[in-house]
């Protein structure tokens, strides 16, 4: 249930909160004074569609809180598991601001969200049933979830069943469909991914090969630049015909070592040219045996710069590597191997697909004849509400229509349309086109009463439901809507006293000027305001003596019949 709204900013809502109770509470005032308001600030709580025109003017954000106590509801539970979002505690807060750049912030209890899961969650938790609300019953695509929701606990194992196995039969059923259609495509797919295939594997590409290769080339091109060096080198080292830096450092170390013992620095320095002297020899004997080495094969550096060249075209087609290419052909051999399968079982996939369609074609059956049973108990549960709602002469029937041919649908392959029939010796019709708005009003309410109790909402909230009916009928909804009131919390605006002397709370909004602001207040009435309340209610402008007698004898009879 909903235990607490914090609203910001609000249209003319500055500042405001609320505490609410369980049972039924009842919004009530003056036209314009904010009662829609709030029910409007709720609703953008539960993921409503929001606007910057929301935002308080002078404002730079409106900001919405609301406290909810979970109840244990397990579609709430599941959502907030599917997200990630902590619920150790057996509250929820919900908080959503509108920034007048437009962007809107989300959080439930504190961790960011997007308005769509905003929504999923607030869905369980509220629902808002407005004076429009019965357009639904308008749209013969929404019937077909009401009877769901009627039935949930038969018909939600069935319905997962069969979209399940529709899933699979679509996608087998694509595939199929595809290659049928298109198999001079497919042909031409399975011999360019065959090419590509071959072209790589031809090319027995090796990761780290084309440095390697690019190493080769660059020793290649500098050939006779690095022979010309090592041998200038050679013979600086080790003249014959004169003496070479190797013969002169060596005359440096014999004659250092004739005064090295004499004192310290010079055996230092002895030591230094003794080190030089065979540095030297052995840079000399791997200078040699670098030119002994080295043989130019003229045809080696074109051999380098081919297969260079067979990389870079592979690479313009493939990948910027070859590690990239390899990847490529990892895909391709995946699927063309899957197409050759898909060739060689095209009998298989046939006739796997008429087993699926005969599995879909069974549960789509059973799911319809389950929905038929339930429309049955939905017909007599209606009829039973619309007699105590004064509407006992109509007859109302859930209308199934199936396609010949029994075409799959993600919902199965009903098609449901409420029916109605108002006065006795008219003909049964579509009720979108048979009911009243102030029928219309009734049957809805007669629905919200058989899905209190199966549907789990926590909060249910009604907007003026109640506009345009009096006398008898306004009691029998005020009735209607206490026994909501019973399964879950309800918070409604109304005007009629029958249904707000129904209620277990009563809160009065008003509008007041503070400072050349319209602002909305709200009092919590205690018994003498509420029978003050109901008495303007009845009399209008002018409350009398009579008036408030009769606000006291309905809530009394309130009570009494509670």
């Amino acid at each position: 249930m909903l235990q607490e709204l914090s609203i910001r900013n609000f249209a003319i809502i500055e500042k405001l909160n609320i505490e609410f109770n369980s049972g039924m509470t009842v919004l009530t005032g003056e036209t314009g004074a904010g009662k829609s308001i709030i029910i409007d600030a709720v609703g953008l709580l539960a993921g409503g569609r929001g606007s910057v025109d929301f935002i308080r003017k002078g404002a730079k954000k409106a900001v919405l809180q609301g406290m909810f106590s979970m109840d244990k509801n397990p579609d709430t539970l599941a959502l907030l598991n599917q997200y990630g979002i902590d619920h150790s505690d057996p509250t929820l807060i919900l908080q959503r601001e509108i920034q007048m750049s437009g962007r809107n912030v989300c959080r439930i209890n504190g961790s960011l969200v997007n308005t769509t899961i905003l929504k999923q969650i607030g869905e369980t938790l509220i629902d808002i049933h407005g004076q429009n609300e019965h357009q639904e019953l308008m749209q013969p695509d929404k019937h077909l979830g009401m009877l769901d929701e009627f039935a949930r606990n038969e018909v939600k194992p069935l319905l997962k069943q069969y979209q399940e196995e529709y899933e699979r039969y679509q996608a087998l059923k694509k595939k199929f469909d595809r290659k049928k259609a298109n198999e001079k495509e497919w042909a031409q797919r399975v011999d360019m991914l065959r090419f590509q295939a071959k072209e790589i594997e031809d090319a027995n590409l090796q990761v780290g090969e084309e440095e390697q290769l690019n190493s080769q080339k660059e020793l290649l091109e500098n050939f006779q630049k690095i022979s010309t060096a090592l041998q200038t080198a050679q013979l600086a080292l080790e003249n014959e015909e004169s003496a070479g830096a190797i013969d002169t450092t060596g005359e440096a170390m014999n004659a250092l070592r004739d005064i090295e013992d004499i004192d310290d620095k010079y055996k230092n320095i002895s030591n230094i040219v003794s080190s030089a002297y065979y540095q030297l020899q052995d840079a000399t004997n791997d200078i040699s045996g670098e030119l002994d080495n080295m043989e130019w094969d003229e045809g080696k550096l074109d051999q380098v710069e081919k297969r260079l060249e067979d990389i870079y075209q592979l690479k313009k087609k493939y990948g910027d590597n070859i590690k990239q290419i390899l990847a490529y052909d990892q895909k391709v051999s995946d699927e063309l191997h899957s197409m050759i399968d898909s060739e060689s079982d095209e009998g298989q996939m046939e006739e796997k697909l008429k087993k699926l369609q005969e599995s879909l074609k069974k549960t789509a059956i059973t799911l319809s004849q389950t929905r038929k049973k339930a429309a049955k108990h939905l017909k007599i549960a209606v009829h039973e509400q619309l007699q105590q709602l004064y509407m006992d002469k109509a007859e109302f029937e859930v209308h199934f229509s199936q396609t010949d041919d029994l075409k799959f649908k993600p919902t199965g392959i009903d098609n449901v349309e409420f029916y109605l029939r108002t006065n006795t010796g008219e003909a049964v019709g579509p009720l979108s086109r048979i009911a009243s708005g102030g029928e219309l009003s009734r049957i809805m309410l007669a629905l919200k009463t058989i899905f209190a109790k199966s549907q789990g909402v926590t909060s249910i909230i009604f907007d003026e439901v109640d506009t345009g009916v009096s006398g008898r009928v306004a009691q029998a909804i005020a009735e209607k809507i206490k026994l909501i009131a019973g399964y879950s919390q309800v918070l409604c605006i109304t005007h009629l006293p029958q249904v707000a002397a129904e209620a277990d709370h009563q809160l009065f909004v008003s509008k007041v000027i503070k400072d050349g602001r319209t602002e909305t207040k709200l009092n919590d009435l205690d018994t003498d305001g509420r029978v003050q309340e109901l008495a303007r209610m009845l009399a209008g402008s002018t409350v009398t003596k009579l008036s408030i007698q009769h606000a006291k004898e309905l809530l009394k009879m309130a009570h009494t019949t509670s």
